[in-house]
C-alpha cells in the first residue's frame, strides 16, 4: 500500500479545503451580491461619464467617484459596506476558482489560473477602495494610479516596465472588446430563453465592448506615461474617459461609452442571477 508523504498530505488537505470553500453556498451567494454591486458601480461610472460629456459632472468617472456618490446618497453607508463585503467575497471566490482549475494541458491550466486570480485581485482592489471610502469618506483612484506609475518609473528600466504594463492593460481592453463582439461571455452564464436571454446577451455585447474601449484607453495613457517619463499622464479610468471627450466628436463617443458602461452595469445584475458558479 502506497503511503503519502507529509507534504503530499498537506497539499491534498489544502486542495480539499480550497475546494470546500470554493463550493460554499454562502460564498456563492455573496459572490452573486458582488456581481450585483459591481453592476451598480459600472452604472454610476457610465452616468458620470455622460455627465462629463455634457459638462454637468463634478465627480471622478471611475470607481472612487462612483463610491463617493454612493456614500453621499441616503443610506449610502449601508450600501457601501455591502459593496465591500460583496466584492471581497467575489474576489476570494474568483481566486479560489483559479486554484480549482481541472487538470489538463499545464500551460492552459496556468493561463486560466492566472486569469481567474487576476480578476480576483482586481475585485479585491475595488473592495479596498470601497473600504477606504467607507472609513475616510473619500478616495482618489487617479492620484493612486499616478503615484504607482511614479514609483515604477523610479525603478531601473522603469519607463520600459511601465510601457509593458500599459501594453498589458491595452491587451485586456482588447480582450473585453473581443469577448463582447464574439459573445464569448455567454460561456459564463446559464442564458435564459426568450426575451430575457436576448436582453442579457445584448447588454453583454454593448457592455463588454464599451468597457474594453475604456480599459484600452487607460492602457494607452499608461504607455504614454512610460514613453514620456511623466507619471501625471497615467490618470486611470477617469483620465481615460475625459481624454475621449477631447477627441473629434468626443462628446458623442463619450456618451456612447457611458451608455455602454451603464449597459454593462445592468448586464452584471443579470449575471448575478444567471452566472455559472
Amino acid at each position: 500500500m502506497m503511503t503519502r508523504s507529509p507534504a503530499q498530505s498537506g497539499a491534498q488537505s489544502a486542495g480539499d479545503a480550497a475546494r470546500k470553500a470554493g463550493n460554499s453556498r454562502h460564498l456563492e451567494t455573496l459572490a452573486r451580491v458582488g456581481y450585483a454591486v459591481n453592476g451598480l458601480l459600472h452604472g454610476l461610472i457610465g452616468a458620470i461619464a455622460i455627465g462629463v460629456a455634457v459638462g454637468s459632472a463634478g465627480g471622478s468617472a471611475d470607481q472612487s467617484g462612483a463610491l463617493v456618490q454612493v456614500a453621499q446618497s441616503p443610506g449610502g453607508i449601508f450600501v457601501l459596506w455591502l459593496i465591500v463585503v460583496g466584492l471581497a467575497a467575489l474576489g476570494v471566490w474568483q481566486i479560489l476558482q483559479g486554484f480549482l482549475v481541472p487538470g489538463g494541458d499545464p500551460k492552459k491550466v496556468w493561463a486560466h489560473r492566472l486569469k481567474e486570480i487576476g480578476k480576483g485581485v482586481a475585485y479585491l482592489a475595488v473592495a479596498a477602495t470601497a473600504l477606504t471610502v467607507a472609513l475616510q469618506g473619500s478616495a482618489n483612484s487617479s492620484q493612486s494610479t499616478a503615484s504607482a506609475s511614479a514609483t515604477i518609473l523610479a525603478l531601473p528600466g522603469g519607463p520600459i516596465l511601465l510601457m509593458l504594463i500599459g501594453l498589458g492593460v491595452l491587451a485586456i481592453g482588447a480582450y473585453f472588446v473581443y469577448k463582447g463582439a464574439t459573445k464569448k461571455f455567454t460561456e459564463d452564464l446559464a442564458v435564459p430563453s426568450g426575451t430575457m436571454g436576448k436582453a442579457t446577451v445584448g447588454l453583454g455585447v454593448a457592455g463588454y465592448v464599451a468597457k474594453g474601449i475604456a480599459v484600452g484607453v487607460v492602457g494607452v495613457l499608461v504607455i504614454v506615461a512610460g514613453f514620456t517619463v511623466d507619471p501625471s499622464q497615467s490618470t486611470g479610468l477617469d483620465g481615460a474617459l475625459r481624454s475621449l471627450a477631447a477627441l473629434p466628436f468626443g462628446m458623442v463617443i463619450l456618451v456612447l461609452v457611458g451608455v455602454g458602461l451603464i449597459a454593462y452595469g445592468v448586464y452584471c445584475l443579470f449575471r448575478a442571477r444567471f452566472a455559472r458558479l
